[in-house]
């Protein structure tokens, strides 16, 4: 069975791997519903921060250091991205279709290359600590919820392995995982760890070693005022 779904989170780093058969950029948005989940901190919902403001947040070249490269966006290309083997997944896919898919409020993003062969991406995302958590939970529940799979994308079909990783102990929520791709004869292996801050989502995809390496610089820019 097959289910067209539009998952960014997964589809980001998907992306990763579909660029070398010819997948170009990122859906916006993931599918999970998003019900009230009970905090310990303020009975007031603090504002979510603007496109703006997560945008000021973002890593930069001169806090990665050299050899990066800030990779331009992508143009959105309007193939649908499909689940095969897995019922998660797609039922995620499903509530996307149906109009009760997460919709974080306010969200940025930006990419880079290093040294030509690896990549890395953030994204910070902002609305109520628990519309974050409990929509990224739900992806990462469902993207780990088969150890295998395959997603296509147009005539390109990915097959797909899922582990759980080990979050660093860093803000209110953390998750993370190791997905490998085999696709055309080529394998990668992404790195995906998300932490919650407060009204802010952090999560930084792409080359594990490159991950690991500037998860606690993401999260510290991202706590950060401006």
């Amino acid at each position: 069975m097959r289910r067209s779904t539009t998952t960014a989170f997964g589809l980001s780093a998907v992306c990763t791997v579909l660029a070398l058969t010819g997948c170009a950029g990122y859906a916006e948005s993931a599918g999970a519903s998003s019900p009230t989940h009970g905090g310990g901190s303020t009975p007031t919902a603090p504002v979510p921060l603007s496109s703006t403001q997560l945008n000021q947040r973002l890593l930069n070249g001169s806090d990665l250091g050299e050899g990066y490269t800030r990779r331009p966006e992508a143009a959105r290309r309007n193939d649908d991205v499909t689940v095969i083997g897995c019922s998660a997944p797609e039922k995620l896919g499903g509530d996307t279709a149906t109009g009760s898919g997460l919709d974080f409020a306010r969200k940025a993003k930006v990419s880079f290359t290093y040294s030509s062969s690896s990549e890395v991406s953030e994204e910070l995302y902002s609305d109520s600590p628990a519309k974050l958590s409990t929509g990224i939970s739900k992806v990462f529940d469902a993207m780990l919820s088969c150890p295998s799979y395959q997603i296509a994308s147009g005539s390109t079909v990915v097959d797909m392995r899922t582990e759980k990783s080990v979050a660093p102990d860093l803000g209110d929520e953390q998750w993370s995982q190791l997905l490998t791709f085999s696709a055309s004869g080529q394998r990668s292996v992404v790195k995906q760890t998300a932490i919650r801050t407060g009204n802010i989502l952090v999560t930084v995809s792409g080359s594990p070693g490159l991950v690991d390496t500037h998860l606690d610089k993401a999260f510290a820019k991202a706590r950060t005022a401006r």
